[in-house]
């Protein structure tokens, strides 16, 4: 267990952060199989690329993932779409 103020802190800090990244990267594994299975029909499969690409940039700007990876992932995303 912590012996000190800021021991304590940063394992508070780092269980809260633990969870708002398990919420983004559960929500974006979700939402990356609904769109494999909505491919076929277009308009469907294009609005939750819309919800993906949403959660991909609040992740990138909470720092949940590196920029570039959002970038690769993002450009997988569309070409399965095309």
């Amino acid at each position: 267990m912590a012996n000190n103020k800021s021991a304590l802190k940063r394992i508070k800090i780092t269980e809260r952060n633990r969870l708002e990244n398990r919420y983004y990267k559960g929500t974006l594994r979700y939402l990356t199989k609904t769109f494999l299975n909505e491919l076929e029909d277009k308009h469907s499969a294009k609005q939750t690329l819309n919800l993906i690409y949403s959660i991909l940039d609040k992740g990138t700007k909470k720092h949940i993932w590196h920029k570039n990876k959002v970038a690769r992932k993002k450009s997988q995303l569309a070409l399965k779409l095309k």
